[in-house]
């Protein structure tokens, strides 16, 4: 018994917080994320809001899955941070930007090794 609760997958879930775009064109509101060019529309704001998310994430799941998400980064402009103490809060961040949650999920079989 202890043998299968060993092997279960872990659900893991990253979040990214990307700046994003909501405006109002005739009766649709459409939604971007420029920094990776990704665009959405809904028939309200909120409804805009989540179409973006959901396109988001299904875009950067795809990444992850051929591999390709770091080369992507990188044409977008995204280099890394290293772990400075207080730097992450001296970034100053623009008090007008809307920021969306993107989700992206993950399953880890537990008891698998990984070396990093």
């Amino acid at each position: 018994m202890a043998a299968n609760l060993a092997k279960r997958p872990t659900k893991v879930e990253f979040k990214l917080k990307l700046p994003c775009r909501i405006t109002k064109r005739a009766k649709w509101f459409l939604a971007s994320c420029p920094i990776l060019d990704i665009h959405s529309q809904g028939e309200n704001e909120e409804k805009a809001k989540k179409n973006l998310i959901e396109a988001t994430s299904l875009f950067l799941i795809s990444c992850i899955e051929r591999s390709t998400l770091d080369e992507v980064l990188k044409k977008c402009g995204f280099t890394p941070i290293h772990p400075i103490p207080g730097l992450i809060k001296a970034i100053p961040t623009m008090a007008h930007e809307n920021y969306i949650s993107v989700p992206i999920p993950f399953l880890v079989e537990s008891g698998t090794e990984c070396r990093a």
